[in-house]
């Protein structure tokens, strides 16, 4: 009688994570956001950027690479259950990252994003506490913000956008922002929800089967993609008022074009929402942020 032996080599679970993977984990195409805002809120403050480098490059690198790359990595680590169903092969639910390393990561990188605003006065440290406490409250149950269609993309679009244009405005005027610079990076934090809105679609089935109740999930893709159409475009119809107001007709022109090119957009998602986030996120969205620093230009020093 012949006995068959198994020969194949098993594979050893991994102990440590993959270091393409930590930077997979990260994800570095959503650091743009909150860098270009900090960078807005650095324009609009009026102040001229000689002495003031260090400043920029370390708020720079605070909101992207550290704030916004630990507020990925806890949300991974809280999604990681959703992630196996909607993403298997993320780093996390895939093995890459073992263990818990995801969320060893994600506190790592908490405490050191505490330690890196310290360097930038009172103003860019308080910041970066609030943003710390928003990505925990976005993912962390029992708070979990995520679950909510409203309250989730809300934090996010605050965080992202209001949160750092304050913080550069503050760090180089060295206090307070003024009252205009305010007003435009609140109502581009609101608008902001919409663009959130949009990227919960990819997620559309895992989040329906979890129970994290997005816009789409609540209310389908078709009204949620409308909703977010009109949450885009208000804030925006807003900052043109305003500039109008402040006498800067020229910079709400160039406003009112964005938009109207944002609109045609729009009419090219609401045809098949589902199917066309992706391509809006990089067309809609584009012009977006590109008004975002428009605005920054104009107000640039108004009191």
């Amino acid at each position: 009688m012949s006995v068959t032996t198994d020969l194949t080599p098993t594979k050893t679970p991994r102990t440590l994570p993959e270091p393409r993977a930590v930077l997979t984990l990260l994800k570095p195409i959503t650091w743009f956001p909150p860098m270009w805002a900090y960078l807005c809120g650095a324009v609009s403050a009026g102040v001229a950027p000689s002495g003031h480098w260090l400043v920029l490059v370390i708020g720079v690198v605070l909101a992207g690479p550290v704030v916004c790359g630990m507020s990925q990595a806890a949300n991974d680590w809280c999604d990681r259950h959703v992630d196996a169903i909607n993403e298997p092969n993320r780093p996390i639910p895939s093995g890459r990252i073992p263990g818990r390393w995801g969320l060893w990561i994600a506190i790592i990188m908490s405490v050191g994003a505490a330690g890196l605003g310290l360097t930038l006065g009172p103003w860019g440290f308080g910041a970066t506490l609030v943003a710390i406490a928003a990505a925990w409250a976005y993912s962390v149950e029992p708070i979990r913000l995520k679950r909510s269609g409203w309250w989730g993309p809300g934090l996010v679009g605050l965080s992202y956008e209001t949160l750092p244009w304050f913080t550069g405005a503050a760090v180089l005027s060295a206090g307070a922002p003024s009252l205009p610079v305010i007003f435009v990076a609140l109502l581009y934090g609101i608008g902001a929800h919409g663009i959130m809105t949009l990227n919960d679609f990819k997620a559309l089935e895992g989040d329906r089967q979890m129970g994290v109740n997005s816009l789409p999930v609540t209310l389908g893709p078709e009204r949620a993609a409308k909703l977010a159409c009109v949450i885009m475009a208000l804030p925006q119809i807003a900052v043109i008022g305003l500039l109008v107001y402040w006498d800067r007709p020229w910079f709400a022109a160039a406003i009112i074009v964005s938009l109207l090119l944002q609109l045609a957009a729009m009419r090219v998602l609401l045809r098949d929402p589902k199917a066309k986030a992706p391509w809006y996120n990089g067309t809609g969205v584009s012009l977006y942020v590109l008004g975002m620093m428009v605005t920054a230009f104009a107000i640039r020093g108004l009191a």
